[in-house]
């Protein structure tokens, strides 16, 4: 089990968000891909943002975050799209982000 934050790229953040996807490693992530990481995140009720996806393609793929320009940028926008239409938490599952939000804020729930 390899840490996310060894695949250049992925920094702190990023894997923070994947973990709490249910995406704990390296090869974990590596076997699913970009989009169906992507996808967990956005259940998780992460908000979508275009750049952290590409980044995200971008370290997959070994290259850096800024190497996604032109045509390439542009499919990767469109494949974004596509994850976020919808694809967001339920209203059920919103309902259940605020409860843990709250409770946590209140000290119900240990941050680890």
């Amino acid at each position: 089990m390899t840490e996310l934050t060894t695949i250049k790229g992925i920094g702190p953040a990023m894997a923070e968000g994947l973990i709490r996807a249910g995406i704990p490693d390296a090869e974990t992530l590596r076997k699913i891909g970009a989009d169906a990481a992507y996808a967990a995140k956005l259940r998780a009720g992460i908000r979508p943002h275009f750049i952290a996806y590409y980044a995200l393609v971008m370290a997959l793929q070994g290259r850096p975050w800024n190497d996604c320009k032109g045509a390439e940028k542009a499919a990767l926008r469109k494949r974004f799209d596509a994850l976020t239409s919808g694809a967001g938490p339920s209203e059920t599952e919103k309902g259940h982000l605020r409860l843990e939000a709250a409770l946590s804020e209140i000290g119900l729930i240990r941050k680890d």
